[in-house]
């Protein structure tokens, strides 16, 4: 009988541990355009996700400790804004984090976070990314950063081939390529989750897609909406001080215009 006890004690531990792991952060800013010497919103986002990330909804407010929140300029230059956070919601742990960021360089910007935790005896590698425009020109700066395709560094990262501001609009497809410690992760399952939307149990064909043996996967959104690509990795074996397995997660914001960044966009900014 004491036996059967421990045996359900170690189970409700491990799922506990695995729905928390399952939780993912996302980042978004209020606007991908940004007119220079106005200001843009940095929102950091954690969800309930224990249903494998099937949609937009949100868990509670992440704590703060050990999460790296900045904003990468094209020239790459960093500015931290993790300092200026400051949480939407007047009760304990409700709500989201939110900071103003005022550009001053021109050019393609993204917005990086990371947070690398322990839930239970699995260690979390979290990463998100979202990109916006400063001036009417994405490549005013010539630079690291200038460019989309880029890799950041994260252990498990979602690289945009397509440029997630200048080349996104409807029945204009989305590729990505997923990259998992420096290379392609192939046949990694993928989800394009618009703003409102649960995504089917199992594996969505309509909004999900997995990565080819170059790690790219491609979605083709058909309306204007806001888009969470979120990609999940498993180490079950890989271990260390304090936990017996590694879960990593990656997203990626991108907002879907009605009408796309063109030359018509950048002459009437001006």
């Amino acid at each position: 009988m004491i036996q059967r006890h421990v045996i359900l004690f170690v189970a409700a531990i491990t799922m506990i541990s695995a729905s928390a792991s399952a939780h993912d952060t996302w980042v978004e800013v209020n606007t991908s355009e940004v007119r220079e010497g106005n200001v843009v919103y940095v929102d950091l986002k954690l969800g309930n996700h224990g249903n494998e990330h099937r949609d937009f909804k949100m868990h509670s407010l992440i704590t703060l400790d050990k999460v790296k929140l900045a904003v990468k300029m094209p020239c790459g230059c960093t500015a931290d804004v993790k300092s200026g956070l400051t949480a939407t919601a007047a009760e304990p742990k409700q709500g989201y984090w939110t900071t103003r960021y005022a550009p001053t360089k021109p050019g393609l910007h993204v917005v990086a976070h990371e947070l690398d935790t322990l839930h239970g005896k699995t260690r979390a590698i979290k990463s998100a990314k979202a990109y916006f425009v400063v001036g009417p020109d994405a490549a005013a700066t010539k630079g690291p950063l200038a460019k989309c395709t880029a890799p950041l560094g994260h252990p498990l990262e979602l690289v945009p081939l397509t440029n997630p501001v200048t080349e996104s609009g409807p029945n204009k497809p989305l590729r990505v390529q997923i990259v998992f410690e420096d290379k392609p992760l192939a046949n990694a399952r993928v989800s394009f989750i618009p703003r409102g939307q649960q995504l089917a149990e199992g594996f969505d064909d309509q909004f999900e897609r997995r990565t080819d043996a170059k790690g790219i996967a491609e979605f083709t959104p058909s309306e204007a909406n806001l888009y969470l690509i979120v990609v999940h990795h498993q180490e079950p074996q890989r271990s260390g001080e304090g936990y017996d397995s590694t879960a990593y997660s990656a997203t990626l914001t991108v907002a879907v215009p009605n009408t796309p960044f063109s030359t018509t966009t950048k002459t009437a900014s001006k």
